[in-house]
């Protein structure tokens, strides 16, 4: 079970992160907010399906086609955890090799995007305030490396248990 987990793991975390570092280095600050989130979290979904896929094979080829739901939601959290180890480090490469300034390009689109909207002096002065905060934060890896860990491991979380739920029934896509 731990070799699928890797294997598994790293399939998916090399997809998700592989996407997260292209993103990265082809628009570096050239407006990867704009579409970056929902582009990145749908890019986490596909990648994390692999945990369906393991899932799947595991009851299937190895269990004789029946599978509980804790064995099942416990392949996909070692799964989801193992990609999103991928995930945080393939960010890290990311930022180095670019050596993009997320945190202020982040902070300044924000900004821009609250001035759009025509918010007060008084909430953007704020807002800055947040954001300079949140700069230094996101500076500390101790700070970035978790948050980043977070993007998608919640993701993959949710993956697992609508995974072993619908597994754990036996006449869902039985094995053939």
């Amino acid at each position: 079970m731990l070799r699928k987990i890797l294997s598994y793991g790293a399939l998916a975390g090399l997809i998700a992160g592989g996407s997260l570092s292209a993103i990265a280095i082809t628009l570096a600050d050239k407006g990867m907010l704009e579409y970056g989130e929902v582009f990145g979290y749908l890019t986490m979904l596909i990648a994390l399906s692999a945990i369906f896929v393991a899932i799947k094979r595991h009851r299937d080829q190895t269990l004789g086609g029946v599978i509980r739901f804790w064995p099942a939601f416990g392949l996909g959290l070692g799964i989801s955890f193992v990609a999103s180890l991928f995930y945080m480090l393939s960010w890290e490469l990311a930022v180095a090799v670019t050596r993009v300034d997320f945190a202020t390009s982040y902070s300044d689109f924000l900004i821009e995007q609250e001035k759009a909207k025509g918010a007060s002096t008084e909430a953007l002065a704020k807002l800055k305030a947040d954001m300079d905060s949140f700069k230094v934060l996101y500076a500390n890896p101790l700070f970035r490396l978790p948050m980043t860990f977070l993007e998608i491991f919640p993701v993959g979380l949710l993956v697992s248990l609508v995974s072993a739920g619908l597994l754990r029934i036996r006449a869902f896509l039985p094995a053939r």
